[in-house]
């Protein structure tokens, strides 16, 4: 029936511009597929900056602990040192017949003492500068550390922002989908009922035709052609809000308009004035001759649209 084409038409339509959509959202899919991937890429090497300071970091501790060390018993040498140094710097006669055969091993022992602490002390003074250095170091380290963390957080927030817009490009992508396959289910739902209403159409336009017509309500008036090739047609018009299916088995609705169809057959499309567009599409008893039933959601409007002779303009 016509009002199953114009709901095809409509299906197809929507099936169309949903086309469009998912085209336009899976190229949306894709930056989003490749913008993700760099990012992803970016935070996978700053995570492995990260690591790779905080081991270097990890290292420096370890080697700060030792140069500590190294100073700690560098200036306890030291001190020892000096103490010996204070204590042997003036030789007796008794160190001399206790500890050296003569004088001079007396001297050339004090100044083995003084060479000594001189290493002592210069090994103190590398210990001390490679402990600063390593202070600086540690320092910029944790510095950059910082920084590189700050960094891969940002590049984590935007992947995660990135991943929840894919998700729902793919999510929008899935609804696209299914939609178009319930219109694809509706659309040929619509054309089986189109069928199935066009038989029972031509079996009632069948069956009117050879019974027995009572006089028609209203004399079918002379027909004028109108524009776009169609023509016009006096009619008496009522209306009904009933549920269910029409005559010919198509669902009441909008634009559901019952006749006669000996005078004008079922599927014909017409321009009802105060009503709109309407299909031919049911029939009952009381449409005899020039008359037509428009179908209204409500009773009430049913009742406001009371009986009026108009001029429909079938096409």
């Amino acid at each position: 029936g016509g009002a199953d084409s114009s709901s095809v038409r409509q299906l197809r339509q929507q099936n169309a511009s949903l086309a469009d959509r998912s085209h336009s959202a899976l190229v949306e899919l894709y930056s989003l597929e490749s913008r993700l991937r760099e990012q992803q890429a970016r935070v996978d090497s700053l995570r492995a900056e990260v690591s790779a300071v905080s081991a270097e970091r990890a290292s420096v501790r370890r080697r700060v602990v030792l140069v500590r060390r190294v100073v700690t018993v560098s200036q306890q040498n030291l001190g020892q040192r000096l103490v010996r140094i204070y204590e042997e710097g003036r030789p007796d006669p008794l160190a001399i017949l206790l500890g050296a055969e003569s004088l001079g091993d007396a001297v050339t022992n004090l100044d083995g003492l003084h060479a000594m602490a001189g290493q002592d002390r210069s090994m103190l003074d590398q210990a001390r500068r490679a402990r600063a250095s390593l202070g600086r170091l540690t320092r910029s380290l944790a510095s950059r550390e910082s920084r590189l963390a700050g960094l891969e957080e940002q590049a984590a927030s935007a992947a995660a922002e990135l991943e929840a817009a894919r998700s729902e490009r793919q999510s929008y992508l899935a609804d696209l989908a299914n939609q178009r396959r319930l219109n694809e289910g509706q659309i040929s739902s619509l054309e089986h009922q189109a069928q199935a209403a066009d038989k029972r159409s031509t079996t009632i336009a069948a069956q009117q035709a050879i019974a027995p017509t009572p006089a028609p309500s209203a004399p079918v008036a002379p027909s004028p052609p109108v524009r776009g090739g169609g023509r016009a047609l006096t009619v008496v018009s009522t209306a009904y809000a009933l549920p269910g299916t029409t005559a010919t088995g198509l669902p009441v609705g909008p634009g559901i308009v019952a006749v006669d169809p000996t005078v004008i057959p079922f599927g014909t499309h017409m321009t009802i004035p105060g009503y709109g567009e309407g299909v031919a599409a049911d029939t009952g008893s009381a449409i005899v001759g020039a008359r037509i039933d428009v179908w209204v959601p409500t009773e009430k409007e049913a009742e406001i649209w009371g009986i009026k002779t108009i001029t429909i303009y079938l096409h």
